[in-house]
């Protein structure tokens, strides 16, 4: 169970590491090739710097990952408050890429991590 949690959080990891890393290099234009202005270039950037940050704290849990429940839910609270984000901008301006929906699902949907952990903390509690 611990190895199947760490195995999933380590591959969901790379999610996040990866789309920064394209937004970081490619900035603002990746969505919009047409042109970007400067401020929304800027907040791009920005955003993909967290992403990485997101992973980082991912992999800093997982190798014990059964003592780090509040860690880990720090980073589903943030995920899930950018979910919100993705969701008012949908409701309000229409859908995005593909990609970004599918990121809006995953992100909503990352609180079962924590309920997998509970799991696996209370294995090894009991061991």
């Amino acid at each position: 169970m611990k190895l199947g949690l760490q195995i999933v959080l380590g591959v969901f990891s790379l999610i996040p590491i990866y789309f920064a890393g394209i937004g970081l290099i490619h900035g603002g234009g990746l969505l919009m090739p047409e042109g970007v202005n400067a401020a929304l270039d800027n907040q791009f950037r920005y955003n993909s710097g967290t992403y990485v940050a997101v992973s980082l704290l991912i992999w800093y849990c997982i190798l014990s990952i059964e003592k780090h429940f509040k860690l880990l839910a720090i980073v589903c609270i943030a995920l899930v408050l950018g979910a919100i984000g993705r969701l008012i901008s949908q409701n309000t301006l229409g859908a995005g890429t593909e990609q970004q929906f599918t990121g809006m699902i995953i992100e909503f949907a990352s609180p079962i991590f924590l309920i997998w952990q509970q799991m696996v903390a209370r294995k090894a509690k009991a061991a």
